[in-house]
């Protein structure tokens, strides 16, 4: 008989990539499993997930919003109608487990599992765990962590440190360069920079850069720039006249630009950091300061701490953005060691570790 699992969440791409790794190593694991995502309406999940080939249903849920709080007052009466959309996924599907793994539709759907007493899981990307994830913890059977010493929100007894999934070209890295460089157009003989602000798109980045980026490209730096789709147009409209400078809204073949670039410009997503260090390259995080706890300078001074990267605030970003990479272009011995000091933050095979655990509770 078939084992049937949810894996709940979504929002950006760093809660759906990481549900996308734990779906295939389940397939991998057994042939006869069922997944069923499950995201929230409206948000990249319902594009995304379709396009990795799995079936998904959308909540009408929307998360707080933290720079707007008149925006919040319908948010009780979503959360209402999820719980009840919820209740009636799982009636129709009928789980054995239920994997949450962070954003929106997580609650909902983990909430209702648990009180029926279905298996959950939650798979935690951050250094700083958010508040659903804290609840849903107390009732979880295991908590799959991105980072170590989560005892201070999970109980200890539930807690797996396996560090973060990852999708298996990034964690194989086995990218032929010559034809990465084709890919993207550019010369293998000159320098690359690499600079996205997550799936998204990042704002004050791509301000930033664009306010620099004649600059970099007369120091023959070649450069690779994911804006997301709100900045794409302006971006390519900005830059193109400039040959050396590839834009893209979005930018699904991430491990073809991973293996060309030699400075990489980044939030501090923790499936951002995950990649990062198994690719082992110099990297200039950028953390979002809206981020729910803060999570992501959280993150990023892990590594800083470790000379493992380098770290701009967001409110300097326009100000240090041009010197921080052109130092880092100039001097090859601190591009050398901040690559030596991130690769032993890399975790491999963490998406069959959750996978095996999910098997062994359905």
């Amino acid at each position: 008989m078939s084992k049937r699992i949810i894996i709940a969440g979504g929002g950006t791409g760093g809660h759906i990539f990481p549900a996308v790794a734990i779906a295939n190593a389940l397939k991998k694991l057994s042939s006869d499993v069922e997944i069923l995502f499950v995201g929230a309406n409206g948000k990249m999940e319902m594009e995304k997930v379709p396009k990795e080939g799995y079936e998904i249903i959308g909540l009408d849920i929307a998360g707080m919003n933290r720079s707007n709080m008149l925006k919040n007052i319908t948010l009780p009466v979503k959360l209402l109608k999820s719980m009840s959309q919820a209740k009636k996924v799982i009636k129709d599907f009928k789980p054995d487990v239920c994997v949450g793994v962070g954003g929106y539709a997580s609650f909902p759907i983990l909430r209702a599992a648990q009180k029926q007493n279905i298996p959950t899981v939650l798979q935690e990307q951050n250094s700083f765990a958010g508040k659903s994830n804290k609840i849903l913890g107390k009732k979880a059977k295991a908590i799959f962590t991105g980072y170590e010493g989560m005892e201070a929100f999970f109980p200890k007894d539930k807690i797996v440190y396996t560090g973060n999934p990852v999708r298996s070209v990034i964690q194989d890295m086995n990218v032929n360069k010559e034809e990465a460089y084709s890919f993207f157009g550019l010369d293998a003989t000159k320098k690359t920079l690499f600079v996205f602000g997550g799936s998204l798109g990042a704002q004050s980045i791509n301000a930033a850069l664009l306010s620099c980026i004649r600059k970099i490209a007369e120091h023959d730096i070649q450069i690779i720039w994911q804006t997301g789709k709100t900045f794409a147009a302006e971006a390519k409209e900005e830059t193109s006249s400039l040959s050396n400078v590839i834009v893209f809204d979005f930018l699904r073949e991430m491990e073809k630009a991973y293996a060309v670039a030699d400075v990489i410009v980044s939030r501090a997503g923790a499936l951002s950091i995950a990649e990062l260090s198994i690719v082992g390259k110099p990297v200039i995080f950028v953390p979002y300061p809206h981020a729910a706890e803060d999570h992501q300078t959280h993150n990023a001074m892990a590594l800083v701490n470790k000379k493992a990267a380098h770290i701009i605030k967001d409110s300097e970003v326009n100000k240090k953005l041009l010197s921080e990479i052109m130092e880092l272009f100039d001097k090859e011995q601190i591009q050398n060691e901040l690559a030596k000091n991130i690769k032993p933050f890399a975790r491999k095979n963490a998406d069959e570790v959750i996978a095996t655990k999910i098997l062994e509770l359905a």
